[in-house]
């Protein structure tokens, strides 16, 4: 089954994933890697996302992993612009 990694750009004890530094251990043990995600710090600028963003795809490209999980309904235009393949929507769809 084709899966991404979780990557915690930000640092946040509160998120999820791994380290930058861990990338490759995960793609040599598990050779059906196909991408990185990652979430950003919630900020009322999307903008605020856009470094992280880049960031991810600097190194999903580095590893050559085509596909990219990021942006919310927050940021996900900033997300796809930084060329995001998967983003994640949820209030923006289903408003309270």
């Amino acid at each position: 089954v084709p899966w991404l990694l979780e990557v915690n750009l930000a640092g946040e004890a509160s998120k999820g994933g791994v380290g930058e530094d861990e990338i490759e251990t995960y793609r040599e043990r598990y050779p059906l890697l196909c991408g990185l995600m990652t979430m950003p710090p919630f900020a009322d600028d999307p903008e605020a996302s856009r470094p992280l963003f880049k960031r991810l795809e600097a190194l999903a490209r580095g590893y050559g992993l085509p596909e990219l999980s990021m942006g919310t309904s927050q940021d996900w235009r900033i997300a796809v612009e930084e060329g995001a393949t998967l983003i994640r929507l949820g209030s923006t769809l289903f408003r309270p």
